[in-house]
């Protein structure tokens, strides 16, 4: 079990390139107040004095600091790089024996004991524990500041040493309340929050590190932990500067746990004070001291106490707790290799042969773009109607209904009608409906048929144009990575729909002035309708008869039977059984009528006085063609026509108007969306990658079509960096056995 913690120490290696934010590691993460000690924590773990030093805040970056044991006869960590380095430069003849005595290995790791590596250093390797020191100084004034500011990017130090366990430890900020320097005011929040950053990786160890000279209950470290772990299953405490309580009292009760409990324990070391720090005394006297002090003040406890013991402590918690994270770790790093591998594909590959990626681009969009019109796309939109069910909808919803909702007599009153009636017969008195007045009147209703049409197309048009912005995920993603290139296919596209607006609006137009140009009395739809005119004629003959003295002794047929026209029930018009009728010359007028009375043929002067309309009679004149109140309820004369007559007459007027109407609105609902997919639906989708092609596939255009944006290019080098750690991780995991584990 004890090669888990350098497998670790590798994953650790592989992230840091790539964030080690990536995945969450086992690790032990230090934490404190300011002062508490923590430095002098690690550097008594190290056996080294390797860490900045000073009053006030020092640790003002993480540093993620790997302790990797490295025993004399290790071939892993230890080389001979310079020497061989030497004998190809040709600076040296080889002579082992020269090369010994003049010192060549001072500068390799064969014969060290110790040495330090940084991750922003590369390779070079610090033998001086002093220079490591300032070079931590160095790296944290870079990155933030020389007056006490702090930054949340880690510093990586690994230490390789024959004298220490194998540990992966951060060391933090230490919480601080009140800002100084070039410190902001909400300092303390900062370092709360990087401090928990670290610590709510649930794959962490918290060493909660507090100074036994103050109170465990006001411990920051300790709060912070519960915060984070309530149950307390991976807090370990460290109580320091056991030797600097005052006099008469000890820590028994406190590192007993009596006092706050821990689950993993509390571990109580002696540092170097300050005067033994300048006095440069070593870690090897100070650990000699501590055990002095640990026997004679906590005889019964010093065996769990010191700090040889907590590295024993951590070096075994840190192994179980990589055995028991390691499977969901390992399931983890597959996921993620999974997830990231899927997000390259997404970006694409590098462009080598721009002229082949751009033909490709081209074929890919036009046909995304006639699929999401005929339906056929991968991806189909859930979210709202779009393509060809969009075109389908404005064909059959919103045009059809529109039409639908033009009735064939708006605009037109019954004194319009009969107007134009009156109009069309001149001078000369009408004994039958004029055509000129159907006609002129039915194509007035007819041209309010084409704004609908011509919104339709406007309606299609925005829609085949709104298409580009949907034609699949995949065409979306090329059309982010080469913005350019999106542009440029659409105005290709917009240009091609504009090119193709006309004709089509053109078209719907003539379909228009088509059905303008001819009015087909003879169509079958409406010669059942024209059939009814003598009919109804008929019906208004017998009203002439009544006021006309020459053919007052004619006989009237009993009654007239006229069906009606707009919804094809028969209904029967008054019968002309006029029992009640007004009297003639004082007497009734079906006693003048008698065929035994000598007729009178010369005219007689038309009597002034008006015959009471029948019921029904009253009813047509009022519901269907009496809406005016200029017509009478009379049968009055009016140049020579009764207004009887003319009521009739617009009656008809109007049914043949709704009954040709109805049949040119039925055919314009029909041949308009059948014009809209030729001229302009079907044209664009027949044409539209030849008119790419013309207009892109150019070798002068592929350069500066396919310049990437550089925002995608920076997340396709992240990606592929990060999918190429996933993948070493995965190798680094799948080399443990489960020998190593136990």
């Amino acid at each position: 079990m004890e090669a888990l913690i350098p497998v670790i120490n590798k994953l650790q290696d592989v992230f840091n390139t790539v964030g080690a934010d990536a995945i969450q590691l086992p690790q032990i993460i230090v934490l404190g107040t300011q002062s508490s000690g923590k430095s002098s924590v690690i550097e008594s773990l190290v056996g080294r004095s390797f860490l900045p030093r000073g009053p006030g805040i020092v640790t003002r970056r993480p540093l993620i600091l790997q302790l990797v044991y490295s025993p004399k006869d290790s071939k892993e960590h230890r080389s001979a790089e310079e020497v061989y380095k030497r004998q190809e430069d040709g600076n040296d003849s080889w002579n082992p024996l020269a090369q010994l005595t003049q010192n060549i290995f001072s500068k390799g790791t064969v014969n060290l004991d110790e040495w330090g590596k940084f991750l922003h250093t590369k390779d070079k390797i610090y033998s001086d524990f002093d220079e490591i020191r300032k070079e931590i100084e160095r790296e944290t004034d870079r990155m933030a500041g020389s007056n006490k500011g702090i930054c949340p990017e880690a510093i990586n130090l690994k230490i390789y040493s024959t004298r220490v366990v194998n540990l992966t430890l951060v060391d933090l900020p230490g919480i601080t309340k009140v800002p100084i320097g070039d410190q902001p005011e909400d300092i303390e929040n900062q370092i709360r929050n990087l401090i928990v950053k670290y610590i709510a990786n649930p794959n962490s160890i918290i060493l909660a590190v507090t100074a036994a000279n103050t109170d465990m209950a006001t411990s920051e470290a300790i709060k912070l932990a519960k915060d984070v772990d309530p149950d307390g299953r991976r807090t370990l405490a460290v109580v320091t500067k056991l030797d600097l309580m005052d006099a008469g009292t000890d820590a028994i009760d406190i590192l007993c746990g009596r006092v706050i409990p821990v689950k993993l324990g509390i571990i109580g070391v002696v540092n170097r004070s300050q005067q033994d720090i300048i006095d440069r005394k070593s870690i090897t006297d100070s650990l000699k001291d501590e055990a002095t002090y640990l026997q004679r003040k906590y005889p019964t406890i010093a065996s769990r106490n010191g700090t040889p013991y907590l590295a024993k402590t951590l070096n075994r918690l840190l192994m179980h707790h990589i055995r028991d994270c390691l499977p969901e770790l390992k399931v983890r790093v597959n996921v993620m290799i999974s997830q990231f591998q899927s997000l390259l594909n997404s970006y694409g590959e590098d462009v080598s042969d721009k002229s082949q990626t751009l033909l490709q681009i081209i074929t890919k969009f036009a046909s995304a773009y006639c699929s999401t019109i005929e339906g056929t796309a991968r991806n189909i939109e859930t979210t709202e109607l779009c393509g060809g069910a969009r075109i389908c909808y404005i064909f059959h919803e919103t045009f059809g209904r529109t039409l639908d909702s033009i009735h064939p007599l708006v605009g037109l009153s019954r004194m319009d009608i009969l107007t134009a009636i009156r109009n069309a017969t001149g001078p000369r008195p009408a004994l039958f409906v004029p055509e000129v007045s159907f006609e002129l009147l039915v194509k007035r209703q007819i041209r309010r048929l084409e704004d609908p049409s011509q919104r339709c197309v406007e309606l299609v048009h925005e829609e085949m144009q709104r298409i580009v912005q949907h034609c699949g995920t995949e065409v979306q993603q090329e059309m982010q990575r080469f913005p350019r290139l999106h542009q440029r296919i659409v105005d290709v596209v917009t240009q091609l729909l504009r090119t193709r607006l006309p004709a089509t609006n053109s078209m719907v137009e003539n379909l228009v002035a088509i059905e303008l140009a001819y009015i087909n009395t003879k169509h079958p739809d409406f010669h059942r309708e024209a059939a009814l005119v003598s009919g109804l004629l008929k019906s208004t003959d017998g009203i002439v008869e009544d006021h006309s003295p020459m053919f007052r002794q004619k006989p009237r047929p009993a009654s007239t039977h006229v069906p009606a026209i707009t919804d094809g029930q028969d209904r029967s018009p008054p019968q002309n059984n006029f029992d009640s009728a007004p009297q003639v010359n004082g007497s009734p007028e079906n006693k003048a009528l008698t065929p035994q009375k000598p007729v009178n043929l010369l005219p007689e002067v038309p009597s002034q006085t008006s015959r009471k309309l029948s019921d029904r009679e009253q009813h047509d004149c009022d519901v269907i063609g009496g809406r005016e109140h200029v017509y009478q309820k009379s049968n009055k004369v009016v140049d020579g026509i009764c207004m009887m007559q003319l009521n009739h007459m617009g009656d008809l007027v109007e049914r043949l108007i709704k009954s040709y109407f109805y049949i040119v609105r039925k055919s314009i609902k029909d041949s308009v969306p059948k014009a809209v997919m030729h001229f302009l639906v079907n044209y664009v989708k027949d044409n539209l990658q030849s008119e790419l092609v013309t207009h892109l596939y150019k070798s002068d255009q592929a350069e500066s079509l396919l310049n990437e944006s550089e925002h995608i290019a920076q997340r396709r080098r992240e990606a592929a960096d990060m999918l190429k750690a996933l993948q070493r991780a995965g190798q680094i995991i799948s080399e443990i056995r489960e020998t190593h584990m136990w």
